[in-house]
């Protein structure tokens, strides 16, 4: 895998000629393991494209939503085939801008379960059907996935039973749309494979160790290594030796980061305007303990020796007008690699 990249930054509206379709096989699932295995699948690709790129969709941090930045979404383009990482809302219609056919999305892998990361699961997969799509779509993420994708089916089960009599369909969502649970691991454990990407992950510190003790949910990071990069996506996290491990040479680590003293003071502007009306406080302290500060992601991206650091996930982002430089500043005061703040529509 190239460690010295020559990264392309382009915003993507009005885009054309990304459509096209292939066949694509079922995905197999090996009995009581966390590997998807799809060697041989010839899934949906982009036609007259060849590489890897990163497509940031949304960079908001959540559960937040403006015009300029979306909840958490990327896409990994590897020769054409889409893969899509976290799906929040507004994710669907970033894809259109990005000219990403949202039709040809054969794999979504979900960081972890909180709505700014997977409001627009549903809504993707229910017009993946309504579009006609024939082929697989598998969600991949920690535990509860596989119960959310039940959920998106049963949502769109009256508009699934009106078009199967007024459209005189034949395939059934259950028959093509599934979700699949991998277990959170400390060390980097294969998840996912096909003949394009092969999917790492490992467990992270998004949630805290007195949630751990309550409920089944997890958070993960993952890592994508494909013939010409190696791409690795934090999700949402605190600082992480687990994460570190899975980034480790990486070509670029994409990384949710919080600036913590302009983040404070519009979430005290929203406190006073009604937002947050139970326990106000209690958000605070997971927006500030479970999330990643600026010096944290550069630690993280020193310590692990990537290439370029991509920033995302943002607070304030779009809640407040703050220069990219306020971002920086953290960052730089431990690592002076390339790096770049994140926004909306990006390629890298």
């Amino acid at each position: 895998m190239k460690t010295n990249t020559t990264h392309r930054r382009a915003f993507l509206a009005g885009i054309a000629g990304v459509g096209g379709a292939g066949a694509a096989a079922r995905l197999g699932f090996g009995s009581g393991i966390s590997l998807v295995s799809a060697l041989a699948n010839a899934q949906e690709t982009v036609p007259g494209t060849s590489g890897t790129d990163l497509i940031l969709l949304g960079t908001q941090g959540g559960p937040n939503f403006r015009v300029e930045r979306v909840e958490c979404s990327s896409a990994i383009v590897v020769d054409g085939r889409i893969y899509v990482i976290d799906c929040g809302y507004g994710a669907l219609g970033r894809m259109g801008e990005a000219g990403l056919n949202y039709r040809e999305v054969g794999n979504i892998f979900l960081t972890h379960l909180h709505d700014d990361h997977t409001s627009d699961v549903v809504t993707l997969l229910s017009h993946q059907w309504t579009g006609g799509r024939i082929d697989p779509t598998l969600v991949v993420g920690p535990y509860g996935t596989e119960r959310l994708v039940e959920a998106a089916l049963t949502y769109f089960e009256a508009n699934t039973a009106i078009r199967l009599v007024d459209e005189d369909r034949s395939v059934l969502p259950t028959e093509i749309f599934s979700g699949h649970d991998i277990e959170a691991t400390p060390a980097p454990t294969e998840v996912f494979s096909d003949d394009r990407v092969t999917v790492s992950s490992v467990e992270n510190t998004h949630l805290p160790e007195s949630a751990l003790e309550q409920v089944p949910y997890r958070a993960v990071s993952y890592r994508f290594d494909s013939r010409d990069r190696s791409i690795t996506i934090s999700g949402d996290t605190a600082y992480s030796e687990n994460l570190i491990r899975l980034a480790e040479g990486s070509d670029v680590f994409v990384c949710e980061t919080i600036e913590a003293g302009t983040t404070r003071e519009n979430f005290e502007r929203r406190v006073a305007a009604g937002a947050y009306a139970d326990n106000p406080e209690g958000i605070w302290k997971h927006v500030i303990e479970t999330h990643s500060s600026t010096q944290d992601a550069g630690r993280m991206a020193a310590a692990a020796g990537v290439g370029t650091l991509v920033l995302t996930h943002l607070l304030p982002g779009a809640l407040m007008d703050v220069p990219d430089e306020l971002y920086l500043e953290g960052v730089r005061e431990h690592f002076d690699g390339e790096v770049i703040v994140g926004q909306d529509l990006m390629v890298i």
